[in-house]
């Protein structure tokens, strides 16, 4: 690997550290503004490492962050802004609580079935998107947001009780599902709870995302595409094909986002279930670069950050607020972008100087040649 490169490479990795660096010294000058310790939350929060409940609560929230978070860097990769995840994800567990609530097969055919569903349902929502941009060139940051609000509304009709909603109390639910659609995860004693069963489906996402990007002619098609349109067009890819089929992969794995909790836990879609996933999972995506492994990393963090932050609100002898994790979540995010754009402008001001003084070596050696060949003819005619 060239000098250039390395440089370039380990800048662009001691971005997170230095994000998380700053997220620490901001949040530790709010502390001191409003009269708190810049240094006790952090002492608090990081005990929580050290109790196993806590870690299985990382690990099992760290899932769900990490498959969303792989859907949004599909879309970075095809140079596409899927803002949409968030709604793919909500209304693909919707529609997943429902069949699963709904048909009840063997476990060995109701497991594939609820799989299939998600894909399929996040896709189609996915898919409007992509075929708006592609057709109608409607930007995918404006489709999708729009398609967030409808997959709320839509939410909230099917799950009436006249169509496919069961009030339990005050909560209404799509019903609990059967149990042949249960996935059972590694429980770990009632006093630790259990790590979810689809933990290590997103395991097998990350090493298949990593392996068709870097490995496959879609996955260097893919990546053209988003990078340069008219040159992927002349090596044979078709860009808008590649943008739609994007899209629709971003979609179908953003659908499996929500599997992790409702096949392990919930067994129900309620109103208690989680939203905003999606856009943390951009915010985690642009953390890890992109990158399987730098995703999985950030996916953790931000788990982390999420659980042990519960426990400042019973700190001695007066509570802080967790909202604390909140802040440094917000500030990592805005320091990774400016960043990876400092780097971004950093690397392209040496590539240029780089192009400069090989064409400038390239005209000097010319030039010395011709100088040679006059001098060479000059003496010839002399004779």
């Amino acid at each position: 690997m060239k000098k250039f490169d390395k440089e370039r490479l380990l800048l662009a990795a001691a971005g997170p550290v230095m994000a998380l660096v700053a997220a620490i010294l901001l949040t530790s000058v709010v502390l001191l503004v409003s009269g708190r310790s810049p240094i006790e939350p952090y002492v608090i929060m990081g005990e929580q490492l050290a109790f196993s409940d806590v870690q299985v609560l990382i690990v099992n929230q760290a899932s769900l962050y990490y498959i969303a978070a792989l859907a949004v860097a599909l879309g970075f990769r095809m140079n596409l802004f899927n803002i949409g995840v968030d709604g793919q994800y909500r209304l693909a567990a919707m529609m997943t609580a429902v069949v699963g609530a709904n048909i009840a097969l063997p476990a060995f055919l109701q497991i594939p079935l609820l799989l299939l569903v998600a894909v399929l349902t996040g896709a189609f929502w996915a898919g409007i998107a992509g075929v708006l941009k592609v057709t109608r060139g409607v930007s995918e940051v404006v489709a999708t947001i729009m398609l967030n609000s409808i997959a709320t509304a839509l939410i909230l009709y099917l799950t009436q009780a006249d169509t496919w909603g069961v009030q339990v109390g005050n909560n209404r639910t799509t019903g609990e599902m059967h149990t042949s659609g249960w996935i059972p995860g590694i429980d770990l004693g009632p006093d630790v709870g259990e790590v979810y069963g689809l933990v290590f489906l997103a395991v097998v996402l990350g090493v298949l995302y990593w392996l068709v990007l870097n490995r496959t002619r879609f996955g260097f098609d893919l990546r053209a595409s988003g990078q340069s349109p008219e040159a992927a067009k002349a090596s044979g890819a078709d860009a808008k094909r590649m943008t739609l089929t994007a899209m629709l992969i971003s979609g179908g794995v953003a659908g499996l986002s929500g599997l992790p909790l409702l096949l392990g836990d919930a067994h129900t879609y309620d109103l208690s279930f989680p939203a905003t996933l999606g856009f943390t999972a951009i915010g985690i995506a642009l953390l890890g670069r992109n990158h399987p492994g730098g995703i999985a990393l950030a996916a953790l963090l931000w788990a982390f950050l999420d659980k042990a932050s519960q426990a400042l609100d019973y700190a001695q002898p007066e509570p802080y607020e967790k909202e604390i994790a909140m802040i440094m979540q917000g500030v990592i995010v805005f320091a990774v972008v400016i960043s990876y754009e400092v780097v971004r402008v950093w690397g392209l001001r040496r590539q240029q100087k780089r192009v400069g003084e090989e064409l400038a070596a390239a005209a000097a050696a010319a030039a010395g040649t011709s100088d040679k060949g006059d001098k060479t003819e000059k003496e010839v005619a002399a004779r």
